[in-house]
């Protein structure tokens, strides 16, 4: 078969990364060999794990895995940058006859891999007023000006998340149109891809979130974030805003409770998987399984093959 490039992809906590090492070790049965490429975000960073459910060097079972821990805490993500290295990794992967699989669930980080689309150049000056702004009127203020400039744009972004406030407002005003980088209704592909989409109903998704926030602090998230305090996390614009991690600085500076970071993560958690579903749903590329199936490994076989 083609090393043609697979993606697994869906809402946190559905299980797409046991089901990426599935694939490869199926796929080696057959006589195809495969690689995995992370695209979640926040496993980007070096140190960031137990609030990353990131996959230790044992839980890897000794298959490749690109893109994790490839930058440090204080740098910022962007899904731009990502693109730019994401794909000449893809490249070389199939051109030493192995099978790249993409897994992830950063909506915009899929979408610029898997997607032709570039995005808007910055502007320094304007990004520093919005970044102060920010600090000045506070996430929701700009939230509310994008709903103005961008209803589409300011309804699949997190109200609370001003980095992505930020970048929204800036391509808005530098391009005079909509949010450039969303995706678009009818994306054109970079290359041919085959879309695995883990599909999760929410009476069975939320307590399972939920039971994930607590194992997260029962694992040691709180000691993880201050061990990565000296490392500058707290200066980190994209690390210091992930889902546990913001909390658990919270819990630390004596703003919240253990129980209400837990509880917060637990509710940031399951919005945010809203938002994925919402996001993946439009993209009719995507072949949808149910994570909770019995025959999901053969299923997902069945698709790729």
């Amino acid at each position: 078969m083609p090393n043609q490039l697979i993606a697994v992809v869906g809402p946190t906590g559905t299980g797409k990364s046991d089901l990426g090492l599935a694939l490869v070790e199926a796929l080696a049965l057959r006589g195809t060999t495969a690689e995995i490429v992370n695209c979640d975000s926040m496993q980007f960073y070096r140190g960031m794990d137990i609030g990353t459910a990131k996959l230790s060097v044992a839980e890897r079972r000794g298959i490749p895995h690109h893109l994790l821990d490839w930058l440090e805490i204080r740098q910022e993500s962007t899904a731009a940058e990502y693109q730019a290295v994401a794909r000449p990794i893809i490249e070389e992967i199939q051109r030493r006859g192995v099978t790249p699989i993409l897994v992830g669930g950063s909506m915009l980080y899929i979408a610029s891999v898997l997607n032709n689309f570039e995005f808007p150049a910055r502007d320094e000056a304007l990004r520093a007023g919005l970044e102060a702004d920010l600090i000045e009127f506070g996430a929701r203020e700009l939230h509310n000006r994008l709903a103005a400039k961008d209803p589409v744009a300011a309804s699949r972004i997190d109200s609370q998340n001003g980095r992505r406030i930020v970048r929204a407002l800036e391509i808005v005003t530098i391009t005079g149109e909509p949010f450039a980088a969303a995706l678009p209704e009818t994306p054109e592909e970079w290359q041919p891809s085959i879309q695995i989409g883990l599909l999760a109903e929410r009476a069975v998704l939320v307590p399972r979130l939920y039971q994930r926030a607590e194992a997260m602090w029962q694992n040691g998230l709180r000691e993880e974030v201050e061990s990565l305090i000296p490392a500058g996390i707290r200066d980190g614009k994209t690390a210091s805003q992930a889902i546990g991690y913001a909390q658990a600085l919270a819990e630390l500076d004596g703003s919240l409770t253990r129980e209400q970071a837990i509880e917060q993560t637990a509710l940031l958690t399951s919005r945010y998987a809203r938002r994925q579903m919402s996001w993946f749903r439009r993209d009719k590329r995507i072949s949808w399984l149910d994570f909770v199936r019995e025959d999901l490994v053969a299923a997902a076989l069945e698709l790729v093959i």
